[in-house]
């Protein structure tokens, strides 16, 4: 069993204990999404983060409750790892009225703005741009002591936008923290054989900026890790690059059979879990005991049955809140009133 970090941190019980109910709630959220997904109550796709844990846990444990965060399509974990509220986010998936999104968006658009979730979405790579927005907003605002976090993935380095998106941080000395969480697949397609320097810290190299790499299956090097990425943004004012190595022993998405790697290989990962790793830390270092930790996990699976129950009580969206929340002011509907008014009023 690897060693897991954070010996400065032994003493935060409270903080360690919040640490490993959260992945157990990210791991049984995401294992009853994909029960119900089969019950055909869950509708349209879904990517799920089972192995990965540690990376959206420990990396929102490292954030701040005001810093601005952008997820991916595998963004579940992310957002339960910023805080955001289980039982808006169990009805976002069955698409009621109390969702995140009020039911509109569902898997990959899960948003929390009052803990700085700016949301989540499906365009792979989109989130490099877009957190250089939110990120020049900080800027040209002067706010103080905040970061933009942008999620994306090992394929998704590969992208052109995510590219543009480092080089115009850099350029613009831009808070962008992005965070690059290596699963060693893109969809089916090893690393290796998407890109020849495996070293993806070395994107950041390009554009002159610093990088940091963690085992991410280590809830605590993820968040020392993290921590210290953003101490150098803040102070620095300047975008970071953290390699999260991980390992998703769940398929790409829900269709995926799994027919490129082996049931050897995805045992062996599963073996090596976060969630096992860190109960192997707490108890060895007797912070807390195998009873304790069985309580945990069984507060994770009754708030995620709890979420479950709340979300199946809560309507579904009606047909004239089709419009609402799609266009802002006097737009607020293509064939509303405030869009007749702004038209007459000779606006463009």
């Amino acid at each position: 069993m690897a060693r897991i970090s954070g010996r400065s941190l032994l003493s935060d019980r409270g903080f360690l204990r919040e640490l490993m109910v959260r992945m157990m709630t990210v791991n049984q959220f995401e294992e009853k999404v994909l029960e119900l997904f089969g019950e055909g109550r869950i509708h349209g796709t879904m990517h799920l983060c089972i192995g990965e844990e540690a990376t959206g846990v420990g990396t929102g444990a490292a954030l701040k409750k005001d810093d601005y965060m952008l997820a991916t399509h595998r963004g579940h974990g992310h957002a339960l790892g910023k805080g955001a509220d289980v039982r808006a986010m169990m009805a976002e998936m069955l698409g009621r009225m109390e969702g995140s999104s009020h039911g509109k968006g569902g898997s990959m658009h899960i948003c929390d703005f009052d803990k700085g979730l700016l949301g989540a979405n499906g365009i792979v790579g989109a989130n490099g741009p877009i957190a250089c927005g939110a990120a020049l907003t900080i800027k040209m605002k002067k706010i103080p002591d905040r970061v933009c976090a942008a999620y994306l993935g090992d394929g998704a380095s590969n992208e052109g936008a995510v590219l543009e998106s480092m080089n115009l941080a850099a350029a613009w000395d831009l808070p962008v923290l992005f965070i690059l969480t290596n699963n060693t697949y893109g969809l089916s397609t090893p690393l290796e054989r998407a890109v020849r320097n495996t070293d993806l810290t070395q994107r950041a190299a390009a554009f002159g900026f610093p990088a940091w790499e963690c085992d991410g299956n280590d809830v605590l090097a993820v968040y020392e890790t993290v921590k210290k990425a953003r101490d150098y943004v803040i102070r620095e004012k300047g975008p970071v690059l953290v390699v999260e190595h991980t390992y998703r022993t769940s398929g790409h998405s829900k269709s995926d059979k799994n027919l490129y790697r082996s049931k050897e290989e995805i045992q062996y990962w599963q073996e090596r879990n976060p969630i096992a790793r860190f109960r192997c830390f707490l108890t060895e270092n007797h912070i807390f005991s195998e009873e304790e930790i069985d309580k945990m996990h069984e507060e994770a699976v009754q708030a995620v049955a709890d979420a479950v129950d709340y979300a199946s009580a809560c309507p579904e969206p009606s047909a004239d809140s089709l419009e609402k929340d799609v266009y802002a002011g006097e737009y607020a509907g293509v064939y509303g009133d405030g869009f007749a008014a702004g038209a007459k009023g000779g606006q463009a």
